[in-house]
Protein backbone atom coordinates (compact mmCIF):
# COMPACT_ATOMS: atom_id res chain seq x y z
CA UNK A 1 0.00 0.00 0.00
CA UNK A 2 1.36 3.38 -1.01
CA UNK A 3 1.03 6.39 1.25
CA UNK A 4 -0.44 9.46 -0.45
CA UNK A 5 -0.14 13.04 0.75
CA UNK A 6 -3.13 15.37 0.68
CA UNK A 7 -2.34 18.82 -0.75
CA UNK A 8 -4.60 21.65 -1.82
CA UNK A 9 -4.37 23.69 -5.01
CA UNK A 10 -6.76 26.60 -5.42
CA UNK A 11 -8.99 25.07 -2.74
CA UNK A 12 -9.18 21.63 -4.36
CA UNK A 13 -7.84 18.62 -2.46
CA UNK A 14 -5.44 16.39 -4.36
CA UNK A 15 -3.74 13.16 -3.26
CA UNK A 16 -0.14 12.92 -4.46
CA UNK A 17 2.70 10.47 -3.80
CA UNK A 18 5.55 11.52 -1.49
CA UNK A 19 8.26 13.45 -3.33
CA UNK A 20 5.83 15.09 -5.75
CA UNK A 21 6.99 18.49 -6.97
CA UNK A 22 4.86 21.59 -7.24
CA UNK A 23 4.88 21.38 -11.05
CA UNK A 24 3.95 17.69 -11.10
CA UNK A 25 1.04 18.35 -8.75
CA UNK A 26 0.00 21.27 -10.96
CA UNK A 27 -0.07 18.92 -13.98
CA UNK A 28 -2.26 16.53 -11.99
CA UNK A 29 -4.59 19.41 -11.10
CA UNK A 30 -4.73 21.38 -14.36
CA UNK A 31 -2.32 20.92 -17.27
CA UNK A 32 -3.03 24.39 -18.71
CA UNK A 33 -2.18 26.11 -15.42
CA UNK A 34 0.90 23.91 -15.09
CA UNK A 35 2.12 25.08 -18.50
CA UNK A 36 1.62 28.70 -17.44
CA UNK A 37 3.68 28.08 -14.31
CA UNK A 38 6.39 26.34 -16.38
CA UNK A 39 6.40 29.24 -18.85
CA UNK A 40 6.65 31.82 -16.06
CA UNK A 41 3.35 33.54 -16.87
CA UNK A 42 1.94 32.37 -13.51
CA UNK A 43 3.49 31.59 -10.15
CA UNK A 44 2.57 29.48 -7.13
CA UNK A 45 2.56 30.95 -3.61
CA UNK A 46 1.95 28.88 -0.48
CA UNK A 47 -0.65 29.61 2.20
CA UNK A 48 1.57 32.40 3.58
CA UNK A 49 1.86 34.08 0.17
CA UNK A 50 5.49 33.07 -0.29
CA UNK A 51 6.33 31.95 -3.83
CA UNK A 52 7.42 28.32 -4.10
CA UNK A 53 9.49 26.97 -6.96
CA UNK A 54 8.07 24.53 -9.50
CA UNK A 55 10.70 21.96 -8.49
CA UNK A 56 10.03 22.21 -4.75
CA UNK A 57 8.74 19.01 -3.17
CA UNK A 58 5.37 19.14 -1.45
CA UNK A 59 4.61 18.22 2.15
CA UNK A 60 1.34 16.80 3.42
CA UNK A 61 -1.20 19.59 3.87
CA UNK A 62 0.51 22.02 1.49
CA UNK A 63 -1.84 24.80 0.42
CA UNK A 64 -1.03 26.39 -2.92
CA UNK A 65 -2.60 28.93 -5.24
CA UNK A 66 -1.93 29.80 -8.85
CA UNK A 67 -1.50 33.51 -9.58
CA UNK A 68 -1.01 35.04 -13.03
CA UNK A 69 1.97 37.36 -13.37
CA UNK A 70 1.30 40.92 -14.42
CA UNK A 71 2.26 41.59 -18.02
CA UNK A 72 4.10 44.72 -18.98
CA UNK A 73 3.11 46.23 -22.28
CA UNK A 74 6.16 48.35 -22.91
CA UNK A 75 4.40 50.01 -25.82
CA UNK A 76 3.76 53.69 -26.55
CA UNK A 77 2.30 55.52 -23.62
CA UNK A 78 3.91 53.20 -21.08
CA UNK A 79 5.15 55.42 -18.27
CA UNK A 80 8.17 53.17 -17.68
CA UNK A 81 9.19 52.87 -21.33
Amino acid sequence: MSLLLRVFIDGTGLDVPPGTTVLTAMHMYDAVLAERVAAGTAYVPDARGIEVGPGDRLAAGSILRVVPRARRGGGPGDADA
